[in-house]
């Protein structure tokens, strides 16, 4: 059963719940909502959500436990010689997989019956050709012992599907069934609903922290994993990067030093870039533009940080890195041969420093506005000018949360990647030249998990260090300007 088919059948049954909930109340009460407890539609929702949770919750459960019970009985069940031939068993289980999708598929096309898709009769060249044919992802022929396994994968799936839509349906009913034996005049409906609902909350709440620490874990074992392979003092002190991938480790150079310079470097380029524009357009926003302007500009100004920022780097790969080769390249406007290329440093933090202006002016306008009036006024009625009383007055009350948020764009500069690819190029070097085509950690993360590298080298575990080191900079980052804004700010009444 599909899976929308089955949301819809537990979500049609806690709304007749809810009408037979919130009636059967009302009846116990003769009719009466005064003699009620609650307000009548509080039993109707308790019904309604004792035949909703218990289900979702199976449901998303069985989801998540269902594939890796499925593999688990398909891999340990695979011949032995089949497993000792094949190079990797997790490959193997890929392809028994691909398989298995791609026989479903031939089936919702119609090119494969249902009984021929399970039968032992198909065989491995009718399988492969029959799938290719309906547009299925295979790669190579499919072999005898492949097709038998992707079958009783297929079959499990199915199997495990079915029964998942059967207990799911017993469940929500058995919910609607004791939500309303519940329905009587006595019931605190309003007590359990409202109960319910606060730890629904709490729950959407936690799942922010939950993501976080996961994130944090999943890069903390294949850290400790990388470290086990590669020494800590070469990877933190060592001024070379150059993965080999010719083996354990054994010839690589993986020192971070020249990757954390990359990253540091363009992020500087970027925020001389972003903070002057942002903060002077916060204050020309807050201070001078008029309603009109302020809500034609401010609109447009926050364009800019949703383009996506593919979209950055083709501009900076296109158009910034070739006019910035005019300028100061070989033959350019200048006559001197700074640039060789387009891609470089300040070609990216070019780039990204235009990304960070409505970072640094939305927040900036924010905490402008956030100043009292009464002291604009205040220091008009000594005599001081607008621009006195900006300089002297409104940029000193709000520097704690103008330096907060040039610190949030710090952070934001230092994760970015596409740009980074794009418009820097993918050399790691240290160097102070801006002109010099540089990388950083993000784009690396990012080539060393591309590929076909062994998961379990270090070239490919480095991957895991460079984000946790980056992981520990932001956060670094984040927590010292909350604390800026913390410490500093001044609470007015």
């Amino acid at each position: 059963m599909p899976l929308l088919w089955l949301l819809l059948i537990v979500f049609a049954i806690a709304a007749f719940g809810y009408v037979l909930g919130r009636r059967r109340a009302l009846v116990s009460a003769n009719r009466d909502a005064r003699h009620l407890h609650s307000l009548p539609s509080y039993y109707g929702w308790n019904v309604a959500l004792k035949t909703i949770i218990p289900a979702v919750m199976l449901l998303l459960v069985w989801l998540l436990v269902q594939p890796i019970v499925v593999y688990n009985t398909i891999s340990s069940s695979l011949p032995s010689d089949l497993v000792d031939s094949a190079s990797s068993q997790g490959l193997l289980m890929s392809e028994i997989s691909r398989v298995s999708d791609g026989l479903s598929t031939a089936v919702s096309k119609g090119v494969l019956s249902e009984e021929l898709a399970a039968s032992s009769s198909l065989d491995a060249e009718t399988a492969t050709a029959q799938l290719k044919e309906a547009g299925a992802v295979v790669t190579n022929d499919i072999t005898a012992p492949v097709l038998s396994a992707a079958q009783d994968y297929r079959s499990a799936t199915l199997s495990g599907r079915w029964i998942m839509a059967l207990v799911v349906i017993i469940v929500a009913f058995a919910g609607a069934i004791f939500g309303l034996s519940q329905s009587n005049k006595d019931f605190r409906a309003r007590n359990v609903v409202e109960t319910v609902i606060r730890y629904l909350l709490i729950g959407a709440a936690s799942i922010a922290i939950l993501t976080t620490i996961g994130i944090v874990f999943s890069l903390v074992f294949n850290t400790i994993e990388f470290f086990r392979l590669y020494p800590a003092s070469h990877f933190f002190f060592g001024l070379e990067w150059a993965p080999s991938f010719s083996g354990r480790g054994g010839s690589s150079e993986l020192g971070v030093l020249p990757l954390l310079w990359g990253t540091l470097y363009i992020s500087i380029v970027a925020l001389i870039v972003a903070v002057p524009i942002g903060l002077f357009a916060a204050i020309y926003l807050s201070e001078y533009a008029g309603p009109k302007v302020r809500g034609f500009a401010k609109p447009l100004l926050e364009i800019l940080a949703g383009i996506p920022t593919i979209v950055y780097g083709l501009f900076a790969l296109l158009t910034v890195g070739p006019l910035l080769v005019s300028v100061f390249g070989d033959g350019g406007v200048l006559g001197v041969n700074w640039q060789g290329g387009g891609r470089a440093v300040m070609t990216a933090g070019i780039v990204m420093g235009i990304m960070l202006i409505p970072f640094v002016s939305s927040l900036s306008d924010d905490i402008i506005n956030a100043v009292p009036q009464a002291m604009r006024d205040g220091s008009y009625g000594l005599g001081a000018t607008k621009s006195e009383t900006i300089k002297q007055v409104i940029i000193p009350a709000a520097l704690p949360g103008i330096v907060g948020a040039i610190l949030l764009a710090a952070s934001r500069a230092i994760g970015e990647t596409m740009i980074v690819v794009l418009g820097a190029g993918a050399a790691a070097r240290l160097s102070l030249n801006p002109f010099e085509a540089m990388t950083t950690v993000t784009a690396k993360i990012v080539s060393q998990l591309t590929g076909d590298s062994d998961f379990a080298s270090p070239e490919a575990l480095v991957a895991f260090a460079l984000g946790m080191s980056l992981f520990v900079i932001t956060l670094g980052l984040n927590v010292f300007a909350l604390y800026i804004v913390r410490k500093y700010r001044e609470q007015y009444d």
